[in-house]
């Protein structure tokens, strides 16, 4: 578990803790003694859309996991809107990387989106009507109210993709964690997807999402996070979405043509 900033320190004072849907300051993680994660500090703009980017194995899915506290940090401090995260949980919807999911788990489409009830549903998990017609309106939103008794392992991947996003939809938070997303996906589900996301942001949500594609960072993104374990660069894609932290970034594992090809786009 994430310790969190009373603990450690962290001055609940500090503005730009107490603004900030995902505060992280000096979070590092390890796997076998190796930092996966280390010393990062992060600043999520409320209302802001912004995607986490790097090369494969730079800490991406994992600096996110630590900040739910889904894998243990060596050290590191985490805010949720100004406050710990075990009394913001209700604040938070997470949508995990499609491969991560048992998909041959026997349960009906609109048994997951329920899930994201689960709060609201209670111990007893007793489920009227009027939570029937909220699982279904998410359904609609994600373009999946036709699949709602369909056996979830029946769907295509960009189908079940779409589903967790319903999931989340569900909970009605007010931050959105999201983990490539777009992985895997159809172009038809990826715009689905993107289309709900800028919604949310329209809607004052603030979505923070581990993404891979460089060429549509600037369409779907307003704000940006570099990291190859440590920070490279954060800020509004405008400024930090540049050749240098490209290739401070990618280093050779990004063609120099494709880092000029994406800067040119920039303008």
């Amino acid at each position: 578990m994430v310790e969190l900033a009373a603990k450690q320190g962290v001055r609940p004072t500090d503005p730009s803790v107490q603004a900030s849907p995902l505060a992280i300051r000096g979070l590092t993680v390890s796997y076998n003694q190796k930092p996966a994660v280390f010393s990062v500090d992060m600043t999520v703009q409320l209302g802001s859309m912004t995607a986490i980017i790097g090369p494969n194995g730079a800490g991406k899915s994992t600096l996110l996991k630590a900040a739910l506290g889904i894998v243990r940090p060596v050290s590191g401090q985490v805010t949720v809107f100004g406050r710990p995260l075990e009394k913001q949980r209700a604040r938070i919807a997470y949508v995990p990387q499609r491969a991560s999911v048992d998909w041959d788990f026997p349960t009906r489409v609109i048994d997951v989106v329920l899930m994201g009830l689960s709060r609201e549903l209670g111990l007893l998990g007793r489920v009227r009507m009027r939570h029937i017609a909220k699982a279904m309106d998410c359904l609609n939103r994600v373009g999946m109210h036709d699949f709602a008794d369909r056996q979830i392992g029946q769907l295509s991947g960009g189908q079940q993709q779409r589903v967790f996003l319903a999931r989340a939809l569900a909970q009605d938070a007010d931050l959105y964690l999201l983990d490539e997303p777009f992985a895997g996906v159809d172009a038809a589900t990826e715009k689905a997807i993107i289309a709900v996301l800028k919604s949310l942001k329209q809607a004052g949500k603030t979505v923070v999402a581990v993404h891979h594609d460089l060429a549509t960072v600037t369409d779907y993104f307003d704000h940006v996070f570099l990291i190859n374990t440590r920070k490279l660069a954060a800020g509004p894609v405008d400024e930090a979405f540049t050749a240098e932290t490209l290739q401070a970034t990618y280093g050779g594992r990004l063609a120099t043509a494709q880092i000029d090809q994406i800067a040119g786009a920039l303008g």
